[in-house]
C-alpha cells in the first residue's frame, strides 16, 4: 500500500500546468506580513552550523515580529546565558547562551515545485562580526525537525532535500554583499560543495531590495531586484521537489554583540508561468 501525501497531490497540481507556459509570471503565493499567519509559517527550532543563538518560538524576546506591514526576524542578546532546547540532527543539544533569535519555515505551508521565489528585505545594518541572515529554499522531504509527514526522511543535501540559498550574509566577511546558489550534493548525507556552485555579489544590506530565484529550463536563475546577476547552468532539474522557503537570522561566531540584529522583510512570494 502507498500513502499519497499532500506534497504528491502538489507535485502532481504543478505539473499539470507544465504542458503550455509562456513568459508570464502568476503569483499563487503572497505573504504581505499584515500579521503572522500560521497557515503560511511555523516556527523552527533547530541547531545547526554550530551557531551561537538559540531559535526560540512564538516571538519570545522580539524575536519574531509583524508589524507596521512587515515582518522583523531577529538576533536578540538578553542579560544572561538561559539553556536551550534546540538539538541537532543528531540530537545533541545546544548548548546554554545568552543570544536568542527567530527562524520561521513555510514547511507543510507553502511548498512549491520550481517556479519563482522573491522576497523584498532589508537588514538593520550593512554587516557586522558574526551576522548570518538567510533567506533561502529547502527540500520538503528534508529529515530535520520538525518531522511531521511521513516522507519527511531524507537527509541533507540529497534530492528531496536540496538547499538553495537565494540571500545569504556572512557578517565576518565584507560589508554590503550577499551570497547566492544552490548547494551541490555529491551524493551522501552531510556532504556539501559550498562554494563551487554560489557567488558573493555587492548590495546595500540597510535598503530594501528584492532577492529571487526562479527555474528558467534547467538553470537556477538569481537575480536582485529583478536583474539577473548568478546563474547555476544545468542545476535546477537537480530540485525536482517541493521545497519549501525559510527566514532565519543566526549568529555564527564568537564575535561580541549589543542590542539586536534585525532582518525586515516588507513581503515574500512564490510565481509560476502559465
Amino acid at each position: 500500500m502507498s500513502i499519497l501525501s499532500c506534497k504528491t497531490k502538489e507535485k502532481e497540481k504543478q505539473d499539470s500546468t507544465k504542458e503550455v507556459t509562456s513568459d508570464v509570471w502568476k503569483v499563487d503565493f503572497l505573504d504581505n506580513f499584515d500579521t503572522f499567519n500560521p497557515e503560511n509559517w511555523q516556527d523552527q527550532r533547530i541547531w545547526v552550523n554550530n551557531e551561537k543563538q538559540s531559535y526560540v518560538p512564538n516571538g519570545e524576546f522580539g524575536t519574531r515580529e509583524v508589524s507596521n506591514g512587515s515582518l522583523k526576524i531577529k538576533v536578540v542578546k538578553i542579560d544572561e546565558k538561559r539553556s536551550s532546547d534546540n538539538l541537532d540532527k543528531f540530537g545533541k543539544q545546544q548548548p546554554d547562551t545568552e543570544y536568542v533569535a527567530g527562524r520561521i519555515v513555510s514547511k507543510n505551508r507553502k511548498e512549491f515545485i520550481k517556479g519563482k521565489w522573491t522576497a523584498k528585505l532589508k537588514l538593520s545594518s550593512s554587516g557586522e562580526a558574526s551576522m548570518f541572515p538567510a533567506w533561502w529554499l529547502l527540500g520538503a522531504q528534508n529529515n530535520e525537525s520538525p518531522v511531521q509527514e511521513e516522507d519527511e526522511n531524507i537527509c541533507w543535501p540529497l534530492t528531496g532535500s536540496g538547499e538553495i540559498d537565494i540571500f545569504e550574509h556572512h557578517g565576518d566577511g565584507d560589508k554590503d554583499h550577499f551570497t547566492t546558489g544552490a548547494i551541490k550534493s555529491l551524493g551522501e548525507c552531510d556532504k556539501g560543495d559550498w562554494w563551487s556552485l554560489r557567488t558573493n555579489i555587492k548590495t546595500t544590506l540597510n535598503e530594501y531590495h528584492e532577492y529571487s530565484v526562479e527555474w528558467e529550463g534547467s538553470d537556477l536563475v538569481y537575480s536582485l531586484d529583478g536583474k539577473e546577476v548568478y546563474r547555476n547552468v544545468g542545476e535546477g532539474d537537480k530540485y525536482p521537489e517541493p521545497m519549501f522557503a525559510i527566514l532565519n537570522f543566526a549568529k555564527i561566531t564568537d564575535s561580541p554583540m549589543k542590542g539586536e540584529w534585525v532582518m525586515e522583510v516588507d513581503w515574500v512570494k512564490h510565481e509560476y508561468r502559465k
